[in-house]
C-alpha cells in the first residue's frame, strides 16, 4: 500500500495488467490485510462525483471513473510463505493459466506478449527474467586514468527473477504448505522437470525493496514519463 503517486503500488501494477485486458484479480493478503480490504471497499466511493443527501441518508453517485476490476482478496495468513500463499489462492483461480506477481514491482514489460509467450512453450511455469538496474556508477579503469564513466549502468548483466509469471493450474503439486517458499523447492524443481520457461524483458523494471527504491519510482512519477505507465 506504499503510494507511488498517491496510488498504492498494488494500483500501478493492477493497472500495467489492466492495460492487457485483465480485470479479474486475486490478491494475497498478509500483514495488516484489513487495510487492502478498506482499500477496495471504499474505492467506487473515492472515484465518484457524489452527492449525499443527509437528511434521508441517500446518496446519488454523478460520474464515476472508476475500473472494471474484480478483485477477490483472499486472507492467507501474516507468516505464510509465497508459495503457501499461492496455494491458497488456487481455489479462486479456476482451471485457465493465469497471471502470478509480487506486489513491489513496475516494469514496462508487454503482458499480452508474456502470456502467448508462455503458451506456445507448452510449460506449468513461464518466470520473466529482468537485469536488476545498477545503483552505482561504473569506471573502466586504465592504469590512473579513467576511460569511460557510466553513471548507474545496467547491473552485471546476470538475469535474475523480475515477477511476472504466467502459471498453469498444474503447478498445484509443487505447492506442499503454507511454509513453501515459491522461489525455492516449487521453482526448482519446475526447472529440474523442464517445466519452466524463461519470457526475457529487456525493459524497463524497478522493485520497491527501499525507501530509495520509493524515491526513485515518485521521481519518475513525478517527471511525467513514468516507463511502466502503459495505460492511458
Amino acid at each position: 500500500m506504499v503510494e507511488i503517486g498517491g496510488k498504492p503500488i498494488l494500483w500501478h501494477i493492477m493497472k500495467i495488467y489492466a492495460a492487457h485486458g485483465i480485470d479479474e484479480f486475486i490478491v494475497c493478503l498478509g500483514y495488516k490485510g484489513y487495510l487492502i480490504k478498506e482499500y477496495f471497499a471504499n474505492y467506487y466511493l473515492h472515484t465518484c462525483d457524489v452527492t449525499f443527501d443527509l437528511a434521508s441518508g441517500d446518496m446519488e453517485v454523478h460520474r464515476s471513473s472508476t475500473e472494471p476490476w474484480r478483485v477477490t482478496l483472499v486472507d492467507t495468513g501474516e507468516q505464510t510463505m509465497t508459495g503457501g500463499r499461492l496455494k491458497r489462492a488456487l481455489p479462486y483461480v479456476g482451471g485457465e493459466d493465469f497471471c502470478f506477481t509480487y506486489g513491489d514491482g513496475v516494469a514496462d514489460i508487454d503482458i499480452s506478449a508474456l502470456i502467448a509467450f508462455h503458451k506456445e512453450q507448452g510449460c506449468l511455469a513461464t518466470v520473466t527474467s529482468v537485469q536488476p538496474p545498477g545503483r552505482f556508477g561504473a569506471l573502466d579503469v586504465e592504469g590512473d586514468r579513467v576511460r569511460r564513466f557510466e553513471e548507474k549502468p545496467p547491473g552485471d548483466h546476470g538475469a535474475t527473477n523480475g515477477g511476472f509469471f504466467v502459471l498453469s493450474p498444474g503447478v498445484d503439486r509443487y505447492l506442499k504448505d503454507s511454509s513453501t517458499v515459491w522461489e525455492q523447492e516449487p521453482v526448482r524443481g519446475l526447472a529440474e522437470d523442464g517445466e519452466l520457461a524463461c519470457y526475457r524483458h529487456n525493459g524497463f523494471w524497478q522493485p520497491m525493496d527501499t525507501l530509495r527504491d520509493r524515491h526513485v519510482l515518485e521521481e519518475l512519477w513525478d517527471s511525467g514519463s513514468a516507463p511502466w505507465r502503459v495505460w492511458d
